[in-house]
Order: C-alpha cells, then sequence, then structure tokens
C-alpha cells in the first residue's frame, strides 16, 4: 500500500496560494496573528506603526515580538502596512496577484474569511532565506520529516498548518474566483484607547 506524504499536502497547498496570489513563495501556518508573529520576530521589529483600528491580535504579536506599538489614524480597505517594516496584515484580503514585491504578506484562512477554511494563515515572500526560517520556525525549529531526537537546530514555536487543513484548502482554492472584494473592517474599535497598548 503506497501512503500520502502529509507534507507533501501542506506543500502543494502553499504552491497553490502562491499562484493565485502572485508571490514566489507561499508559507503556512495556524492563524494570520501567528504569520503577523514570525514576520515580526524574523525582522526583529523595534518601533511599529499600525492602524489605531485593526484586530487586536496585531499589537499584541508587536509587542510578543519584541517591539512597540504605535497607532496611526487610517483608513483602510483589505491590507495595511506594519511601518516602517515590508510587513502587510491582509487578513481582510484574499484575491489573485495581490503580492507586494520585497514584502512579508500575511493572509487569514479563517472561516469567516474569503477562503474560508477551519483556520490557518500564510505569509506570502520572496525571500527564501526567510523561507526557510519560516518553515522551522514554525515547526518548533525542526525540519519537516525529522525527529526531534535527532533535529532541534533553532528555537521555535507550534504553529505548522495541518496536512487536513491545507487539503481543504486545495478543495476551497480551485472554486475560488479570480478576483474577491475586500472583506468589511469597519467595526474594529480603537486600540489606542486600550490600557494594555499605553
Amino acid at each position: 500500500m503506497t501512503f500520502c506524504n502529509p507534507y507533501q499536502v501542506v506543500r502543494d497547498f502553499e504552491k497553490a496560494v502562491a499562484e493565485y496570489c502572485g508571490s514566489p513563495y507561499a508559507v503556512t501556518v495556524n492563524s494570520c496573528t501567528n504569520a503577523i508573529f514570525l514576520c515580526c520576530k524574523y525582522l526583529a521589529v523595534k518601533d511599529v506603526e499600525i492602524p489605531k483600528r485593526t484586530y487586536l491580535s496585531v499589537p499584541m504579536q508587536i509587542l510578543h515580538s519584541g517591539g512597540r506599538v504605535f497607532f496611526r489614524d487610517e483608513l483602510w480597505t483589505g491590507e495595511y502596512q506594519l511601518r516602517p517594516y515590508p510587513i502587510w496584515d491582509a487578513a481582510r484580503r484574499f484575491t489573485s496577484a495581490m503580492y507586494h514585491p520585497g514584502g512579508f504578506v500575511c493572509l487569514s484562512l479563517h472561516w469567516s474569511k474569503i477562503l474560508g477554511i477551519q483556520q490557518g494563515g500564510v505569509i506570502l515572500t520572496d525571500d527564501e532565506k526567510a523561507v526557510d526560517w519560516f518553515k522551522m520556525a514554525r515547526f518548533d525549529g525542526r525540519r519537516e520529516g525529522v525527529a526531534p531526537k535527532d533535529d532541534v537546530p533553532i528555537l521555535g514555536w507550534h504553529m505548522y498548518m495541518s496536512p487536513e487543513i491545507a487539503a481543504e484548502g486545495l478543495v476551497r482554492l480551485s472554486f475560488l474566483p479570480e478576483h474577491n472584494d475586500d472583506l468589511p473592517n469597519d467595526d474594529y474599535p480603537d486600540l489606542s484607547k486600550l490600557e494594555i497598548f499605553k
């Protein structure tokens, strides 16, 4: 009996998302929140400026990664930049040819979003060195298919996407139209008023 390689299902989904979004590479994780966290850790962010009306976990991940959060008054749709870094929170967007060259574009695959699988996130990038780091960092600091006793080269996190969710993503992606409108984002509170971010 021949068995499917579960890592290949995830790789196939990553390749399909990269092609759809116009990015050289795509790295899956278990949420957009963790995609943003890994990008912040990889770039060792310091002072980061984001819109004051966004999802609560974004400033939290900046803080968790060792950075400081500053808020700006900005109306945005679909995505925004974590300035001055080339990190984009694109949790409200999923459409073709959306990648920003030279950037780290973070997508949400949550059931309430455009692709709408159970959960998941993606980092779109053209940085091959970053891809290698993200893939190990998301998988407890080790390489796919290598037992922990044999390979823990870096300090990592438990953030990988399961093959079952990747398979669901492949199916849903095959039915997605070429263009999708951004999701609305007019119900976010003003995070600059929250005590935890002062």
